[in-house]
């Protein structure tokens, strides 16, 4: 059960990154593609941030 944690989270930190990088990368060039998406990927990050930090805690939690 622990490795399923320290897998989802590594996924879930791999997610964020992801997701960071495509929004910053769409801020800096600008265009279209930052205006009909940039707020949607900001926010899907702070998503996934939310959904890491909750498998940090229930692995500690269950640890």
């Amino acid at each position: 059960m622990n490795n399923l944690f320290v897998i989802s989270m590594l996924l879930a930190m791999l997610a964020v990154l992801g997701i960071l990088a495509v929004g910053l990368f769409s801020m800096i060039k600008g265009g279209d593609f930052n205006k009909k998406h940039g707020n949607r990927l900001m926010q899907l990050r702070v998503t996934l941030q939310g959904v890491a930090l909750a498998l940090f805690a229930l692995a500690y939690l269950t640890s």
